[in-house]
């Protein structure tokens, strides 16, 4: 039997206006167009104001099920892990 994350990913999903983007960081099937439906949201990114939220435990939590982040999302996660260890330090 197959797993049901097979074929999941973390990817973005546009919202916002025309020449205003802000993106959603979602858990989607691989299969649904960019802003289809989605199973979960992680967080989100404003590329204008270089602005990002992501919940790294619920990311991390997906990735451990198998679902494999797109590279921006990659970039974004490194970007906030970074973040997160220089409040700590």
């Amino acid at each position: 039997m197959q797993n049901s994350y097979n074929m999941v990913k973390i990817r973005l999903l546009r919202k916002g206006k025309k020449h205003a983007p802000f993106y959603r960081i979602v858990v989607i099937d691989s299969k649904k167009p960019r802003d289809g439906g989605y199973i979960e949201s992680l967080g989100w990114y404003n590329p204008r104001g270089k602005e990002v939220k992501l919940n790294l435990d619920s990311v991390k939590e997906w990735i451990t099920k198998g679902a494999q982040p797109t590279a921006i999302v990659a970039k974004l996660m490194k970007r906030k892990e970074a973040e997160s260890n220089e409040g700590t330090n």
